[in-house]
């Protein structure tokens, strides 16, 4: 079982008391990178083997916000250096993941740029973050069109010994389908055109995972994992609406629970996503 880390963007915002930003997690990478670190040394500390870098908001649609597209670079390095550094000075193996974000809003496959948008932010990004990463992470992928994005990015960018994990969100019911409504054995049709290492869910109630997860376990050998969000997400909501997320029931001894029961579905790389912070973590590994 590889065990990967939780949230960051929450963590950081809950260590400081601080209302979000418009550049939401990348703001501490110009503030505060100690702070970023040390939620890095956290989760290691309590058992996490995977760190995912502070990318996921060091892109054109977040830092556009503040002014501060011209940054991009130096964040994204700034992010990759950080997690390298903290995996470097831990004793025990510790696994960097380049996080690869959607590049608009999250959840939402309406607003996916389209491929001649998408493929130069991707490809900065991981260029960015190749020094410094073992995994690209492709993660709260939404529709088909996303997956093709990323992962002809990630394919032509990446440096070849780096793995490649992708990581879909899928509508909050047990339909297994992705935010899109299209189907995983859609989305897994394509994706195995490329050289995926390993395919999880993320940032999706822990019900839909579970049956996704027992979809993913009859299409592939390959590793499947998940980390699942302590937020139901409503259709329209994005990061600057006024649509208020809602909070799931999820303690820490279910999130044990589902734990074991994914693992027993097949699961072998399990974590935790927004709101799932160090306790989550220590609590499965």
């Amino acid at each position: 079982m590889i065990i990967l880390d939780g949230s960051m963007g929450n963590e950081l915002l809950k260590r400081t008391n601080k209302p979000s930003s418009g550049l939401w997690s990348a703001q501490f990478l110009i503030d505060s990178p100690n702070l970023v670190k040390e939620v890095h040394q956290a989760y290691v500390d309590v058992g996490a083997q995977v760190i995912t870098t502070n990318t996921y908001s060091t892109i054109p649609s977040y830092l556009q916000k503040e002014n501060k597209t011209h940054l991009m670079h130096d964040l994204i390095a700034k992010a990759g250096e950080i997690a390298r550094e903290v995996a470097d000075e831990n004793a025990q193996e510790i696994i960097v993941a380049g996080s690869l974000p959607p590049l608009d809003e999250s959840y939402r496959p309406d607003l996916v740029p389209d491929e001649a948008d998408s493929i130069p932010i991707y490809e900065e990004l991981i260029d960015g973050l190749n020094p410094f990463v073992d995994i690209f992470l492709c993660e709260t992928v939404s529709s088909i069109p996303e997956t093709s994005n990323i992962l002809k990015a990630v394919s032509n960018a990446a440096e070849k010994d780096k793995k490649i994990w992708l990581s879909w969100t899928l509508l909050e019911d047990k339909s297994t389908r992705l935010r899109s409504k299209e189907t995983i054995e859609e989305a897994f049709e394509l994706a195995e055109s490329f050289n995926i290492d390993a395919y999880l869910f993320n940032c999706t109630d822990p019900i839909a995972i579970t049956e996704g997860i027992k979809k993913l376990s009859d299409l592939t050998d390959k590793p499947i994992g998940c980390y699942p969000n302590i937020f139901g997400v409503p259709f329209d909501w994005t990061l600057d609406n006024s649509i208020q997320l809602e909070p799931r029931n999820l303690s820490i001894k279910q999130f044990v629970e589902y734990k074991n029961l994914w693992k027993d579905l097949g699961a072998s790389i399990i974590g935790g996503c927004c709101g799932l912070g160090p306790d989550y973590i220590k609590a499965i590994a």
